[in-house]
């Protein structure tokens, strides 16, 4: 696939929205609502309030696809930020109201909780969001506990390819506890792309 075809489909996608076609918005729930749904259960931990973000932003979207600008980056970005910034919003409402009726905890315990569940939808997102070769890399030497030296055997790359995908993987996983990003700012801001002798 050419590389700027992912750009042409976000830039016909929003055209294809702001006409109006209710076909337009089906076909982009059905790429995004379960990346939307997920980071939403992130932050949130409830099913019903994820749902209803998730109705939420594919609504923001339908009537709003001119906010939209393909020059920042992806749809997919501006589709994830736009949920983190609704979870978070609806996780910080829901906290506060919690403590006004007298619930358990201060204020910083509710800042606490903020940060982590918004940390934890960051990192999800860069995850899934990263190039395959660096997500692959990441699950070998991370859950399957090979080294570098195995994670090379068993990606069929050089080991100082294994080491470049590991440390890019990890740089951009070090951001996901930078509380002025968002997920789709995270994605835009670095270069993942796989170097000389990467495999896809």
């Amino acid at each position: 696939m050419p590389k700027d075809a992912p750009r042409r489909w976000d830039r016909r996608m929003q055209q294809r929205l702001a006409h109006g076609e209710a076909a337009a918005l089906g076909e982009l729930y059905d790429r995004f609502a379960s990346l939307v749904h997920g980071l939403a259960h992130r932050v949130l931990g409830d099913e019903s309030a994820a749902d209803r973000i998730t109705r939420e932003v594919f609504g923001h979207v339908w009537e709003n696809p001119d906010a939209y600008d393909p020059r920042q980056g992806p749809l997919r970005s501006w589709i994830a930020t736009l949920t983190h910034q609704r979870a978070v919003h609806r996780l910080r409402q829901t906290e506060s109201a919690a403590l006004a009726r007298g619930g358990e905890g201060t204020k910083e315990d509710l800042e606490r909780k903020v940060r982590r569940a918004s940390a934890a939808a960051r990192a999800d997102y860069i995850v899934t969001a990263m190039p395959t070769p660096l997500r692959a890399a990441l699950e070998l030497a991370y859950f399957q506990r090979r080294d570098y030296r195995q994670t090379a055997a068993d990606l069929g790359v050089t080991e100082d390819e294994a080491r470049r995908r590991l440390r890019l993987g990890l740089q951009l996983l070090s951001t996901a506890n930078d509380p002025g990003t968002t997920p789709g700012a995270t994605a835009r801001t670095h270069d993942t792309s796989p170097g000389p002798g990467a495999t896809l």
